[in-house]
């Protein structure tokens, strides 16, 4: 193990000289955990699950695959190092598209990724680059030297591109490559569309000893005592929520079989000291048939482990959430956004204020934590909105709550309705920005003194408290005064749980 400059091992292999060395692929992805203050409050640090397939697909088409894993890295000049000593002729920027971070495209992600493009150059490499900030701006990275963007999903085209390159085939042919935008001259074009991955148990588990166990494993046990480690199962999510981007699979919805996902999960085991599993998929498990199999194949593989997933409201039925406590479910995060059965319509959620009522209570009883994700400032939410979430986190006390703001993302139905009033600034410059880039009720100073009362709500699991109420008070004497200046409201643009899925078996 060689020391890097800020002295943390490096798990770079010293290569010879004579090694072909400008064949070498190294992948690389551009979220720094430490560039992201509120991630670092937090220290919950996984590995870039979508870069690791890649890299576990490419090495089973034949392919030497390195990795720079930017999570906890302290800099891009670590980067910098890795392109020293690894000395690659190919350098994939991937970003992982299962981490949340990454599709809400941060400037100072973007900004890293740009620096990374111009170093991966400068060493002599190509480069390509995927993740939905290159696909929505692709001419941004293409200036700054990237070769092509890839676009879709990246396993096939990877390794289509690379033995492109590698064969030394002229640059002309890569347009007859799905799933790829190229740069000509002055304009940008694209291939014809990649066709996606139909059998998802086709693809190899990821390449889990390219990460730096060590180094997740000592943040996680500072921070949390125990080991976390990601995993999905699905590609996709089938619901329409109209401020959710879905610039790869719209509501197309592929799911594992629960043996091959309870396979891994054994590997897994084998390979990290894994103490807990994140699903990182938007939807785990669509049917309680699903889940109940995946506790019968944990079982047989001897490999149950406590986990946490994402999930609906409307999805918690009394057999899904038995079948989840069954399958080893420690906690269940569901899009609850709002208090306001009116917001939740604007929304095209497709759920009531009882269905919230009923899942919290479900999984709590069944011993499952149950947690809300929250969001503040959506065009028609007003103070009495407002009022009616925090009075849904006090009566119901949920186990923990996670809340932004409303963030219009490119190819949204949201993006589109307050597009005429985006500034200058469309992205947050990290995930604790909170600025409001449209005009909500209020500005966004107010916003992030709502988002700490509703966490001090959930924190005091509904107990009375004085001072909170009095922090309460103090903001409605004072609201008026962060009111912004021309509001967007508009109507819910479906009736109210149209977008929902009714026909799932089991709901």
């Amino acid at each position: 193990m060689s020391q890097n400059a800020g002295g943390v091992a490096s798990k770079i292999r010293p290569i010879s000289p004579m090694e072909g060395v400008r064949q070498r692929i190294l992948l690389a992805h551009s979220y720094f955990l430490f560039h992201d203050p509120k991630q670092v409050r937090k220290m919950r640090p996984y590995p870039p699950l979508g870069t690791l397939i890649g890299a576990a697909l490419l090495r089973k088409r034949g392919h030497e695959v390195e990795l720079f894993d930017a999570m906890l890295a302290h800099g891009l000049e670590e980067f910098r190092l890795h392109l020293a000593r690894y000395r690659p002729g190919i350098v994939g920027i991937f970003e992982d598209g299962f981490n949340f971070l990454t599709k809400m495209c941060t400037l100072r992600m973007r900004e890293d990724a740009l620096a990374m493009i111009g170093m991966a150059k400068e060493s002599g490499a190509r480069v390509a680059v995927n993740g939905p900030d290159a696909a929505d701006h692709p001419e941004l990275y293409l200036a700054a030297g990237a070769d092509v963007i890839v676009v879709g999903e990246i396993e096939e085209t990877a390794v289509e591109l690379f033995e492109h390159w590698k064969r030394g085939e002229p640059a002309s042919g890569l347009s007859e490559i799905p799933g790829l935008v190229l740069s000509n001259g002055s304009d940008v074009s694209q291939s014809a569309p990649r066709l996606f991955v139909e059998d998802l148990d086709s693809l190899p588990f990821p390449a889990w000893d390219l990460v730096d166990v060590g180094r997740y494993e000592g943040s996680w046990k500072r921070a949390h005592d125990r080991l976390s480690w990601n995993m999905v199962t699905t590609r996709g999510c089938p619901f329409r929520c109209n401020w959710c981007a879905k610039p790869l699979y719209g509501t197309r919805y592929k799911q594992r079989s629960p043996e091959n996902v309870a396979a891994e999960m054994r590997e897994l085991k084998k390979q990290v000291p894994v103490e807990h599993v994140w699903f990182a998929d938007d939807i785990f498990g669509l049917s309680p048939n699903w889940i109940e199999r995946f506790a019968q194949a944990v079982e047989r593989e001897g490999c149950r482990t406590p986990f946490t997933i994402q999930s609906r409201v409307d999805l918690m039925t009394e057999s899904a959430v038995e079948a989840l406590a069954h399958a080893g479910a420690e906690e269940v995060w569901m899009g609850v956004e709002s208090g306001s059965q009116k917001v939740l319509d604007a929304m095209d959620k497709g759920i009531t204020i009882d269905q919230i009522r009923l899942a919290t209570r479900r999984l709590k009883r069944h011993g499952i934590r149950a947690a809300w994700f929250l969001q503040l400032g959506y065009p028609g939410e007003d103070w009495e909105e407002i009022l009616l979430t925090r009075e849904l986190v006090r009566r119901e006390q949920p186990d923990d709550v996670g809340v932004s703001v409303a963030y219009p993302l490119p190819g949204t139905l949201f993006f589109e309705r307050v597009q005429q009033q985006l500034g200058e600034q469309q992205n947050w410059e990290d995930s604790d920005d909170l600025a409001m880039m449209f005009a909500g009720a209020f500005q966004g100073p107010f916003y992030r003194l709502v988002r700490d009362l509703l966490h001090l709500e959930a924190e005091t699991r509904g107990s009375q408290s004085a001072d909170l109420d009095h922090r309460w008070l103090e903001l409605a004497r004072r609201r008026e005064l962060f009111r912004a200046e021309r509001p967007v409201s508009f109507p819910p643009a479906l009736p109210p749980g149209a977008s929902a899925l009714r026909s799932l078996p089991g709901a």
